[in-house]
């Protein structure tokens, strides 16, 4: 019998996808690539179900005979892998991000001997509008919560970016544009303690609790899906953070940066040696410990901010932290510098993946942003955090309204620098 080889994501199963596979077992045995999170991802948003819950989903089709994984979003690995007799797939390849793909898969076929078999495109099946619906849907919790993992295991890099409101929230949530490289969105958000204080006007202190800052952030979980990361400042006392650990994780927060720093609240790019006093090896290890032992799931993550650097210490003294920092239970870490070079940062990545290959390192490259993502990558980078560039970008745009309008005596000449407010009702789920 022959081997008749179909690729799909399965995300969603509609009547198109279930169309393919019935034409497919009409041919032969029906051999499912599924492909992975990660081959998914550095194309297209990460699946909403996990590679297992779409592989279960997918076994379950009458007419599917087995299921492999397909890692990479080109089918030519698995087509020269189990050399099947056939490929099928739906005629709509033929334009857009698949039609490269498509040439590539008629010539693998035909050196393999095998057939290419095309289905037309099923009428009133729309993707596009299945995926917004789903997004419309939301997500819970427990969802969210997982999604960053997922996102670390399934990218080279991920992409974090500050949000301070729901309506920066929804930005980072929508925005999508097209490069070189396929569809580039941002993957999470950062929390910041800093860009919450100072778009409420306050100063950036400590002493602001939990349940303040996350009754603020309530309205970023609430029309939004994407995982988001907390900036937990110092984390307190060990109970304290107790208390945090549990509150976020409950709360469907994916993870937690806490700083191993003492001392009155000051930012790191601008505070002293004295200011910026580092706590001891040992009692940070204990808060760590402490708020492992407090989470409940295994999916939320702690990760250990080094400030090693920003206190005037060597590369050497920040590795020693971190290393420690891991075996207390971190489950990554995250280094700052002020210096504009990176030579520093790129210095504690390469020699903390001689130690560690797999334990996440998050960067904010804020002073050595000149460069890019995947510079940082082969650092071994995994998380990029843009910290505070929503808000920064906020105050200019809304000084310069405001300024033109008070020069002009009307608000004619800050047409041009508004968006219209159809425009903002359709960033708003159920707005119009």
């Amino acid at each position: 019998m022959k081997t008749v080889y179909v690729g799909m994501t399965a995300d969603i199963i509609h009547p198109g996808i279930i169309n393919i596979v019935r034409e497919a077992s009409i041919r032969g045995e029906v051999l499912v690539g599924l492909l992975t999170d990660s081959a998914i991802a550095r194309y297209k948003r990460l699946p909403y179900l996990s590679y297992e819950q779409r592989k279960q989903v997918v076994e379950s089709l009458k007419y599917v005979s087995r299921v492999v994984p397909q890692e990479a979003w080109s089918y030519v690995p698995n087509l020269r892998a189990y050399k099947p007799d056939i490929i099928i797939h739906g005629d709509d390849w033929k334009t857009g991000i698949l039609a490269r793909e498509r040439e590539d898969v008629y010539r693998v076929m035909a050196e393999l001997g095998g057939e290419v078999v095309e289905i037309p495109y099923t009428a009133g099946i729309n993707s596009t509008a299945f995926n917004e619906s789903v997004t419309s849907i939301g997500t819970t919790p427990d969802l969210r919560l997982k999604t960053l993992r997922r996102l670390i295991a399934a990218k080279p890099v991920v992409r974090i970016m500050e949000a301070h409101s729901g309506l920066s929230g929804l930005i980072i949530e929508n925005l999508e544009v097209t490069g070189e490289d396929g569809i580039r969105r941002y993957d999470g958000m950062w929390s910041s303690s800093l860009t919450d204080s100072t778009s409420k006007g306050k100063p950036d202190i400590e002493a602001v609790d939990i349940t303040t800052r996350l009754h603020d952030l309530t309205q970023i979980l609430e029309c939004t899906t994407k995982p988001i990361i907390y900036d937990g400042d110092t984390g307190g006392i060990p109970e304290h953070f107790v208390f945090t650990v549990r509150t976020l994780e409950r709360n469907g927060i994916s993870a937690v940066i806490i700083e191993d720093k003492t001392g009155l609240k000051k930012n790191s790019l601008f505070g002293t040696e004295v200011e910026q006093r580092l706590a001891t090896v040992e009692e940070f290890c204990e808060k760590i410990q402490a708020g492992k032992k407090a989470q409940v799931t295994k999916d939320f993550m702690i990760i250990a901010r080094l400030e090693s650097l920003i206190a005037g210490e060597s590369v050497d003294d920040a590795l020693d932290r971190a290393l420690a920092y891991v075996k207390a239970g971190a489950d990554g870490v995250m280094i700052h510098s002020k210096e504009k070079s990176g030579a520093d940062i790129e210095e504690f990545c390469r020699r903390f993946r001689e130690e560690y290959a797999e334990i996440p390192i998050v960067l904010v490259p804020t002073t050595y942003n000149r460069f890019t993502e995947r510079e940082l990558a082969l650092w071994g980078a995994n998380i990029i955090i843009y910290a505070n560039h929503m808000l920064r970008s906020s105050y200019p745009a809304m000084y310069r309204t405001a300024r033109v309008i008070l020069e002009n005596g009307r608000s004619l000449e800050a047409d041009e620098l508004c968006m219209p407010i159809r425009e903002i009702l359709d960033l708003i789920p159920g707005a119009r």
